[in-house]
């Protein structure tokens, strides 16, 4: 498996693996939920807004993907049957390698996602009651120094 930059052919795929992936890691999310953040997480996976990093199988088919804004994880996500296989360190270790120091925002009902950025060397330096749209869902905001 390689990380290569996303490509505009992948830009469909990876909506598909965000959507497998949030139905099966953020179960407090209903799917009427999931359906409205839709539209925006296509807008953005299309707008070239993120640099994206996809982790590919060895057809080059993209298995997870990592969007980064500066020094900001701004997406990471792993198709579900690929979870707890080490593609989402790889990554991760990847956004470390170009960029050193990394933040990023988890939400805080997601308790295997925060276990996950532990285990990856962040730490918790904050908490928003809302999500970035104002929404709901808590955020935990995280840091992983160099």
């Amino acid at each position: 498996m390689r990380i290569r930059r996303a490509e505009p052919r992948d830009r469909a795929g990876l909506v598909t693996l965000w959507l497998d992936s949030v139905r099966a890691s953020h179960d407090f999310l209903s799917e009427a939920e999931i359906q409205s953040l839709l539209p925006a997480v296509t807008e953005e996976l299309h707008a070239d807004t993120l640099e994206l990093w996809v982790l590919c199988s060895p057809a080059d088919q993209p298995i997870a993907f990592l969007g980064l804004d500066g020094a900001k994880l701004e997406a990471l996500w792993v198709a579900p049957e690929h979870q707890r296989c080490g593609a989402g360190r790889r990554l991760v270790a990847h956004a470390v390698a170009l960029r050193g120091e990394l933040t990023l925002d988890v939400n805080e009902q997601n308790a295997s996602a925060q276990r996950f950025y532990i285990a990856c060397g962040f730490a918790v330096e904050g908490r928003s009651a809302l999500d970035s749209a104002g929404r709901p869902y808590p955020l935990l905001h995280m840091r992983r120094r160099c």
